[in-house]
């Protein structure tokens, strides 16, 4: 039998050519594997069917981030290029901190370049923007300074990329991923990727769920960057968990606990929302305001207090969110899932196909 705790119990074979490089091309006709975890059963339908699953009087909880340019591309004085990728949105600081009329954000930052920067070095992305390196850290990362003249929204607009997953490997950019790469509900600011599992909604579809009487809870959780780090401890109870910004909202509280009240279903869209959701529960499943830094980390044995149902895409050999599902649905009728996904020819990661566990 299989060590529930050990990485080595949480890996799957993956063709390469099953990583989606592209968003499908209309976001409701992903495929939609639906997961029956309690008897094992599988059924396969597409995204735009999710409303037949769904009863009056569930509650969809969805994380309304948004992904923001976080990737930048600059030079030094000397010609040499260099990439910044912000771990988080800037931080505004005082105007006067750049001189000469700019304002200055302050953010911290993964670089790559063809020799080392130094603090004090800056680096020219544009007309009105430039980075200036504050301090090295051993991690690889850095504290930057973005000196700018137009408002930083509007800069970042400007001169950012959308940053997409390490996994994703093409030649060229699509212009699309702008907004492809991102819900159709996204609204908060903060993010660096997409919280996956929303990207399929379409404005159609939660039209279709708000007639047939579904509710939705909004949360807000700032993906981070270590959403892609990968789980290095051989026992998984070792692994140092990365925390992310979450605020679960009165509101949203307010239409969880009356939809559990009155025998409803809490629908978690995605690994974040449920992470959130659980964050804030208290030990009889009542949701409660809460906000900051979470670094909750459920794998199996994991006591799951509010969350009936996932929505989520196909994650990775070995991941954090992986065991997270795995808590939730089983690790081996989690993995045999998977297997039929892959024999089916399902789109996995980010911009893959989805999973309804019910």
């Amino acid at each position: 039998m299989a060590d529930i705790y050990s990485l080595a119990s949480y890996q799957y074979h993956l063709p390469e050519k099953l990583i989606a490089q592209h968003p499908s091309e209309d976001r409701d006709q992903s495929r939609l594997m639906v997961f029956h975890r309690d008897s094992g059963r599988i059924e396969h339908l597409h995204f735009r069917d999710i409303h037949t699953l769904m009863e009056p009087g569930d509650c969809l909880v969805m994380n309304n981030t948004r992904v923001f340019p976080a990737r930048i591309h600059g030079h030094r004085e000397t010609g040499g290029r260099v990439e910044f990728f912000l771990l988080h949105y800037p931080e505004q600081t005082y105007p006067q901190t750049a001189g000469h009329g700019l304002r200055s954000a302050c953010a911290q930052a993964l670089t790559r370049s063809s020799k080392p920067l130094r603090p004090g070095q800056q680096v020219r992305v544009g007309q009105g923007l430039t980075i200036e390196i504050v301090k090295r850290h051993k991690n690889g990362s850095a504290d930057v300074l973005l000196h700018h003249q137009e408002p930083l929204d509007i800069v970042l607009e400007k001169y950012g990329e959308t940053p997409l997953p390490p996994y994703i490997k093409r030649e060229s950019r699509d212009p699309d991923d702008a907004s492809r790469y991102q819900t159709v509900y996204a609204r908060e600011t903060g993010s660096v990727a997409a919280p996956t599992a929303g990207l399929h909604f379409t404005a159609s579809v939660l039209e279709a769920l708000k007639k047939k009487g579904v509710e939705v809870a909004e949360i807000t959780l700032h993906v981070g960057y270590g959403t892609f780090a990968p789980v290095r401890s051989k026992d998984i109870r070792e692994h140092r968990i990365h925390s992310e910004y979450v605020v679960v909202p009165e509101n949203a509280c307010r239409t969880i606990n009356r939809t559990r009240e009155k025998g409803g279903r809490i629908v978690a869209v995605g690994t974040t929302s449920v992470r959130s959701v659980e964050w804030a529960a208290d030990s009889d499943g009542t949701i409660k305001p809460r906000n900051g830094e979470c670094d909750l980390y459920i794998m199996p044995g994991f006591r799951f207090r509010a969350v009936d149902c996932m929505l989520t895409n196909f994650h990775l050999p070995g991941s954090s969110l992986l065991i997270l599902v795995s808590a939730f649905s089983g690790r081996e009728r989690v993995l045999e899932a998977y297997r039929e996904a892959v024999d089916r020819g399902y789109r996995f990661y980010s911009y893959g196909d989805a999973m309804f566990i019910l």
